[in-house]
């Protein structure tokens, strides 16, 4: 049985495990690592400590569908919509931009739970806080090292983690890509940005019109989001969520700062934009360091393969695009990649 690991919980990697698992009717062992506490990648959904009920989208905010992918990907939107995992977005969204013919659709159980469903169709074994340093060749396979624990040996290896930390890979795997691969790989560029989410006990009211609303004015502040309401899941059991998402600018002023010094920044600039917001009973402050590509891969439609013999193939949006679209493109082209040599 072929021993199969990806390295990345987020969109990507739960939509190639699944489709590994459906498209390959050889038996299959299937792991998926992630360095993080939990699955959903840039498709998190962080949870208030007083309420697990009480969520917020620190990632992705919502999905948007244009005319070429509601027919390119019908079939996942089919689905994800069949399931109720994804509905139409019908709360307001002050300052969005909306081109004709597109569709944008929310998560009503919090954005991750798109990559959980994947998850759970896959069947692969799932390890949180599994941080690969090293792969090196042994016998025909890949020795995958990690920050604990003993080593382990695969078949096939996918990486989906964002491109800066394929590069500082250690191992074999760091003369096994060639001069070119490498010059593509440095040439992928990410923005950062930071994500609070504020939780607030059942009966606090929010008081505005929107369910989320761009900022143009403010040099920290660029969307607000009431979460419950975005979602349209408001309960009186349940208190609002509000989530704020930074300027690219001040992401990338405040990137080796602290969570704390930051989080306060942040609260500062919100009493200038929301004046007299009730106080939260719990935050959560989010860096992304690798927030949305900037500049994708060169010359890689979907995925870029290291080596064939044993595979290790490269994914993820560093070779499509920052949506979930871009992911779903590239899950598509490892598969065809894996099927095709293994």
């Amino acid at each position: 049985m072929a021993r199969v690991l990806i390295v990345g919980a987020g969109l990507t990697g739960s939509a190639c495990a699944a489709l590994l698992r459906k498209e390959v009717s050889a038996p299959l062992y299937l792991a998926v690592w992630d360095t993080a506490g939990d699955s959903g990648g840039r498709m998190t959904t962080a949870c208030s400590p007083h309420n697990p009920r009480c969520t917020a989208d620190l990632g992705a905010q919502y999905i948007t569908c244009t005319p070429h992918y509601a027919q390119k990907h019908q079939t996942f939107y089919d689905e994800l919509l069949a399931r109720g995992i994804l509905k139409p977005l019908s709360s307001p969204i002050e300052g969005m931009m909306m081109k004709e013919g597109d569709c944008n659709f929310v998560a009503p159980q919090g954005i991750s739970s798109v990559v959980q469903h994947y998850l759970k169709k896959s069947g692969a074994e799932v390890y949180f806080r599994r941080c690969v340093t090293h792969i090196n060749l042994r016998n025909d396979r890949w020795e995958v090292t990690k920050e604990a624990g003993s080593p382990e040996e695969f078949d096939v290896v996918v990486l989906t983690m964002p491109v800066p930390q394929i590069l500082q890979l250690q191992g074999d795997v760091v003369n096994l890509i060639s001069e070119c691969q490498r010059q593509q790989l440095e040439s992928v560029s990410y923005s950062s940005r930071y994500a609070l989410g504020l939780f607030y006990e059942a009966g606090t009211k929010i008081d505005v019109p929107w369910a989320g609303q761009y900022i143009t004015s403010n040099p920290c502040i660029r969307f607000i989001s009431i979460d419950n309401k975005k979602r349209d899941i408001e309960s009186s059991e349940v208190g609002p969520s509000l989530v704020i998402h930074t300027t690219v600018p001040f992401g990338l002023t405040y990137l080796e700062h602290s969570i704390e010094d930051v989080q306060e920044l942040i609260l500062q600039q919100l009493e200038n934009v929301l004046p007299g917001l009730p106080r939260p009973v719990a935050t959560k402050c989010q860096k992304w360091r690798h927030s949305q590509v900037v500049n994708a891969a060169a010359n890689c439609p979907g995925q870029m393969t290291l080596h064939l013999k044993p595979l290790l193939v490269c994914g993820g949006d560093g070779f499509t695009q920052s949506n979930f679209d871009g992911c779903i493109a590239s899950a598509l082209c490892v598969v065809e990649a894996l099927k095709t040599h293994m």
